[in-house]
């Protein structure tokens, strides 16, 4: 069952982990390995959560991988479901 919009991941590690902690954008970004740009462009919801991503995640806030590549995935299947009607498909009917 696909949840009523489901917030972007970056949405919940700005929230829920660095907000609480008042941890920087940038020392975030230091501590997970990777570029301010690109902890930036997850935070505002224009990438995604990679799997390496889910896993540095996952290492850094103490939480399991697959809840960061879980959020990731229902995020992006609630947007497609937005577009179902947009879809040219024929139903496969097999007798």
């Amino acid at each position: 069952m696909l949840m009523h919009n489901p917030p972007h991941p970056g949405l919940i590690i700005k929230e829920l982990c660095l907000e609480p902690l008042g941890v920087t954008v940038t020392d975030a970004a230091k501590a997970l390995g990777i570029s301010r740009k690109t902890l930036s462009s997850i935070i505002n919801g224009k990438a995604g959560i990679s799997p390496e991503m889910a896993v540095r995640l996952s290492i850094a806030f103490n939480t399991s991988s697959e809840s960061w590549m879980n959020q990731q995935s229902q995020y992006d299947l609630w947007q497609a479901e937005q577009h179902r009607d947009e879809l040219q498909v024929s139903k496969i009917l097999v007798a």
